[in-house]
């Protein structure tokens, strides 16, 4: 480095400094490798966190839908080492998604340091049967979390949900030739057949008939990777549920108490971290419709069997009512 007078420069247009500073390299050879070793240094820094992205998913909420996912993915991102995907990826259960392979998924993810677990979540992977396979590709010891509720209740909540997506002007009553669309139709006239019995072909009793889909993740995964996560507990009472899931995931336990606050306006519990509180989006604990309580008693006497089925599966009693 030196510094030059002023008069050794020819005159250019605007002022002179009274000295100019020359930087120059006396040792090229040295200063490339400096550079070059600072690169390479930068490159494996963000190689690094970008990698942590995909390595670190080792955990996924399978499921199901309309069991608290999208609380339970909130709740979980209240812990410091949990980062989460912005949205439902759909990544194992969608073939054009799939079909574009890791390096899609994982630009997906947000990026992560190390010990840190990447967590997204996309109820349909449950009730998807290639879904399994698919992820133990991915990641053979991923932790899976699996949540539940009692399934006349999540029923009642998907039709709730799907009739709130149908078309507003959609008519109230049947005109002739022209039968009423699923979403316009009480619930009690889709879970029921024409005969009176259950409609299993119903989607969202389907989707309630939890053993028909578990079994698949057990025929790919030991059952010491799922934890099955009681949502009607997680919406009562979050922070039992997540100190099993904490320990589940082999977290620290640093979700508790002061990270929530009952909502009476909503009717649920929102989030609080050291900055802002939170509360689930409006379509978030929207209202049921009022079910005829014969059908609900009904429907709750033909879950009996497929529940215990479930239990059976799971190694646990969730106690769901019977009547």
């Amino acid at each position: 480095m030196r510094w030059l007078p002023r008069s050794s420069f020819r005159p250019a247009e605007g002022e002179l400094a009274d000295c100019v500073l020359v930087v120059g390299v006396s040792r090229p050879k040295l200063a490339a490798a400096l550079l070059s070793v600072t690169l390479l240094s930068l490159f494996l820094t963000f190689h690094v966190l970008y990698d942590s992205a995909l390595y670190s998913i080792q955990a996924l909420i399978v499921g199901v839908r309309k069991c608290g996912t999208r609380a339970l993915l909130e709740m979980l991102y209240l812990h410091p080492m949990v980062q989460k995907a912005s949205g439902e990826v759909h990544f194992f259960d969608r073939d054009e998604n799939y079909a574009l392979g890791l390096e899609w998924y994982r630009s997906k993810m947000p990026l992560s340091f190390k010990g840190q677990i990447t967590i997204e979540k996309s109820p349909s992977y449950f009730v998807t049967p290639e879904v399994p396979e698919r992820v133990r590709a991915m990641n053979s010891s991923v932790r899976l979390l699996l949540i539940v509720r009692e399934p006349v209740t999540r029923a009642i909540s998907d039709y709730t949900q799907l009739r709130s997506r149908a078309t507003p002007s959609a008519p109230a009553v049947s005109l002739v030739g022209h039968p009423l669309p699923d979403a316009a139709k009480p619930f009690e006239h889709l879970a029921l057949a024409p005969d009176g019995s259950i409609n299993i072909a119903y989607r969202p009793i389907a989707i309630s008939l939890y053993h028909a889909y578990f079994h698949r993740w057990l025929e790919v995964f030991p059952r010491e990777q799922i934890l099955v996560v009681n949502g009607d507990q997680l919406i009562e009472d979050p922070v039992p549920q997540l100190r099993r899931i904490e320990k589940f995931l082999g977290l620290e336990h640093k979700i508790g108490r002061k990270n929530f606050y009952f909502n009476e306006t909503k009717g649920f519990y929102c989030l609080r971290n050291d900055t802002t509180d939170k509360c689930l989006r409006e379509t978030k604990g929207r209202k049921h419709p009022r079910v005829d309580p014969a059908v609900v008693t009904k429907l709750r006497k033909f879950f009996v069997q497929h529940n215990q089925r479930f239990y059976d599966l799971i190694g646990e009693d969730l106690g769901w009512p019977e009547d």
